[in-house]
């Protein structure tokens, strides 16, 4: 007989938000990626297939986002058994919509349906943090919390305190515009200053504090002047060519705000509604046109309500 072959699906994310640097992110509604995990008897191994499309990512388990935390987890759990694992990747390498993420919880999720005592949702977290760590040299939550959890997540930089759901208003949409360029999170991360002026602070706390409490409440006029990042994109939009125009384009359609997902190059903006997100789109679109930069790819998505699930199992 076969064995069994569980398929977990993740969402892709956006990570900060512009105004929570690591410690805020929500999951985006369609795109994501899957991880097919088998469970390999008599072995305490973790094999991973070579990834159709990258044949840049290592398939060494210790070097790949989605193996990290298996290998961990059999150590830590002394399992007696080890796994498979075959990833189909939807979301480019260094796009900025938490591709690490979501093949370090997809299959962290696949293989917990083997496990005789099931991991926790803080436990899931805090493997998958295990495989972000390998990508961008840091364990930070706010890619991996809403790709498990779904939603818009305060992610508590205290391991000790779960990731925070935030409400966010029904109609919001969030624009998503890829350019075809790659900027590798750990990279981004060593550009950034260690400390930023005690004004700037100041303001980046209001704002922060000002866009959770527009999402809870459904103010969009509160949300549009709180997502404002006066702190990280500064210091990255040079990475994107003409981000600032794009980003003027949109705000111009009507965008709430715009910023960079992650560390980028895919840049977020939200619309009030689904009407409202495409003439967004259409704009930023027009300004990418103008200035000649090529485009991977572009979304208008929802908030996801729902993280990280079983997608199918089959022998």
């Amino acid at each position: 007989m076969k064995n069994k072959i569980v398929t977990a699906f993740a969402p892709a994310t956006v990570a900060n938000v512009g105004v929570g640097f690591d410690i805020l992110g929500f999951a985006l509604s369609g795109l994501g990626e899957t991880a097919s995990v088998e469970k390999i008897e008599n072995s305490k191994q973790v094999h991973i297939n070579p990834i159709k499309g990258y044949p840049e990512i290592s398939i060494d388990p210790l070097k790949n986002t989605a193996t990290a935390g298996l290998v961990r987890l059999i150590r830590e759990k002394n399992l007696a058994f080890g796994f498979k694992v075959k990833l189909k990747k939807e979301i480019p390498v260094g796009s900025g919509l938490g591709g690490s993420s979501t093949s370090a919880v997809a299959s962290l999720i696949a293989a917990n349906s083997f496990l005789k005592v099931k991991l926790t949702r803080s436990e899931i977290l805090d493997y998958a943090l295990t495989g972000e760590e390998v990508a961008s040299g840091a364990r930070h939550a706010d890619n991996i919390a809403p790709c498990i959890e779904g939603g818009l997540v305060l992610v508590p930089t205290n391991s000790t305190i779960p990731p925070i759901g935030i409400k966010t208003p029904p109609s919001l949409r969030c624009v998503i515009l890829l350019p075809e360029l790659s900027i590798h999170t750990k990279e981004a991360r060593q550009i950034l200053a260690s400390a930023v002026p005690l004004s700037t602070m100041i303001q980046q706390t209001f704002n922060l504090a000002g866009f959770i409490l527009g999402c809870q409440n459904a103010d969009f006029d509160l949300i549009r002047l709180s997502l404002k990042d006066v702190v990280i994109e500064p210091q990255r939009s040079h990475l994107v060519p003409h981000f600032l125009q794009i980003q003027a384009a949109a705000m111009a359609a009507g965008a709430l705000g715009c910023s960079l997902s992650g560390s980028g190059p895919a840049l977020f903006a939200f619309a009030r509604n689904q009407k409202s997100a495409e003439e967004i789109l259409k704009k930023m679109k027009k300004a990418a046109l103008h200035f000649e930069l090529p485009l991977r790819g572009t979304w208008i998505s929802p908030i996801a309500k729902k993280g990280a699930f079983i997608l199918r199992e089959k022998r």
